[in-house]
């Protein structure tokens, strides 16, 4: 009774961010071709009309989720390729730092970043869109962090927007490790080999 109550006592952005996070699970649980509105409803022990009622079909609802995740995601990117990543003395330490924060985000939050780095077979278009454009911003900060080089005054990238693909490339593969097998690629293990390519990088520079 007491759980009744309080679900009719929701506020409408309530429960928007209710039948969004439903959806959620249910992607993490069987993927995108499973989720209906039907399985969606029961799930928040609601009926369907109400879903209906936040989100014209199907397709709405899956946009809408997609949007808040990239959305999310991409703003966890931002904020860790902050003013004080480009601001830092060494590369190679606020490089790591960042690596850090990135992975740490992917093991906090497994679901969304799994939409992110491996979107599951069915998932629509917009979610791809949605993550390159955003993923453009965050290249740019970190064509800036690059640029310099690691191996200091005279050793600047001579491709700093390639520089940051071929790193952030490395770091998204990191990050699959970790969701797919982190009992074999635990964090520190690959924060440990980051350590070493960029070291490795740094002293190739000299």
């Amino acid at each position: 009774m007491g759980v009744t109550s309080r679900t009719q006592r929701m506020s409408a952005a309530e429960r928007r961010e209710q039948l969004l996070d439903v959806t959620k699970d249910l992607v993490g649980e069987h993927g995108f071709h499973d989720v209906t509105m039907e399985a969606v409803a029961r799930r928040a022990g609601i009926t369907r009309p109400i879903v209906y009622g936040h989100f014209n079909d199907l397709g709405g609802l899956l946009r809408a989720l997609l949007e808040r995740e990239s959305a999310r995601a991409l703003a966890q990117l931002s904020e860790i390729l902050g003013e004080d990543l480009i601001a830092a003395g060494s590369r190679i330490e606020s490089l790591l730092a960042a690596t850090r924060g990135y992975l740490e985000a992917v093991r906090a939050d497994p679901v969304t970043w799994r939409l992110i780095l491996m979107p599951p077979e069915g998932a629509p278009e917009v979610l791809r869109e949605h993550i390159a454009r955003g993923r453009e911003a965050v290249l740019a900060v970190l064509a800036e962090v690059v640029a310099p080089g690691f191996g200091g005054p005279g050793l600047a990238s001579p491709d700093p927007p390639l520089t940051a693909r071929m790193l952030s490339a490395l770091a998204d593969e990191a990050a699959r490790l970790l969701l797919t097998d982190p009992a074999e690629y635990p964090l520190e293990r690959l924060l440990d080999h980051s350590r070493w390519l960029l070291e490795r990088l740094s002293v190739a520079a000299h």
